[in-house]
């Protein structure tokens, strides 16, 4: 169960590509479920509130992943991740990344300088400030989600089609790749939702199966809700499923509700 509420936390950060900000807006809130089979292993939540960079409003993203009941006697995760991006871009400006699993911990703040296409991250745990260069247009982990969830070509793509981002994380950046699988309706506890279902391209390894072992449930509307996430790891697979929301941008489309 080692990493599973973090894995799920940057899975859902995985959506789609350049935010005109219509797919979501302050006061957005989202809780999911992350479980084995009936057993629930912990929650991620994701929230948007607003801030000021640079003398303007910016959006203020927050997730966080734990543990609870005996999963967290067995591997205590607290992790807490945030982003800083512009309303209108979406480029971050500034990231927070404070995590304890399982006694692993990790505290940093990266800052980013768009126009000279570097960042500086600042390691409070290891004491020290390195400066990165990075593509244009680079995203962090969470920032990624929002960017995503409003690219222009979302709806266009043709089964078997990629969107490739740049995302820095874990002192570099990673090509980040979303392939389209095609469209279902999902049965959720709110009722039967149209989706479009994305795979992301990961590493294979210690943790994953294979390059494609996560799948990816969308809400097929102007919310692009994130209903979904599947990962078979290399012991068993793990789900994590949208439990509550509020603050929708835009009506949620369900075809039969519960």
């Amino acid at each position: 169960m080692k990493k599973i509420i973090i894995l799920a936390l940057l899975f859902l950060t995985v959506s789609f590509d350049s935010p005109k900000s219509s797919a979501f807006d302050v006061g957005e809130w989202f809780k999911f479920r992350i479980h084995y089979g009936l057993v629930t292993a912990g929650y991620a939540t994701l929230e948007v509130k607003e801030a000021t960079k640079n003398n303007k409003k910016v959006f203020h993203a927050i997730g966080r992943g734990y543990t609870t009941g005996m999963s967290k006697w067995f591997f205590k995760v607290d992790d807490n991740y945030e982003s800083y991006f512009d309303k209108v871009t979406g480029k971050p400006y500034h990231y927070v990344r404070k995590i304890d699993e399982g006694g692993y911990t990790k505290n940093q703040e990266g800052f980013f300088n768009q126009d000279k296409n570097t960042i500086l991250v600042k390691d409070y745990k290891n004491d020290t400030n390195k400066t990165f260069t990075t593509p244009e247009n680079v995203q962090d982990i969470v920032s990624t989600f929002y960017y995503l969830r409003n690219h222009p070509n979302v709806d266009k793509l043709k089964v078997g089609e990629s969107i490739a981002i740049d995302m820095f994380f874990d002192d570099e950046t990673t090509k980040f790749k979303l392939k389209f699988i095609g469209r279902e309706d999902l049965d959720t506890k709110f009722g039967v939702v149209p989706c479009m279902i994305f795979r992301p391209l990961v590493q294979s390894g210690r943790v994953f199966k294979e390059q494609e072992s996560l799948t990816v449930w969308i809400s097929d509307d102007d919310n692009k809700l994130p209903l979904r996430i599947k990962a078979s790891l290399a012991v068993g697979s793990l789900k994590a499923d949208l439990e509550s929301f509020k603050g929708l941008a835009n009506p949620f489309t369900i075809k039969v509700k519960k």
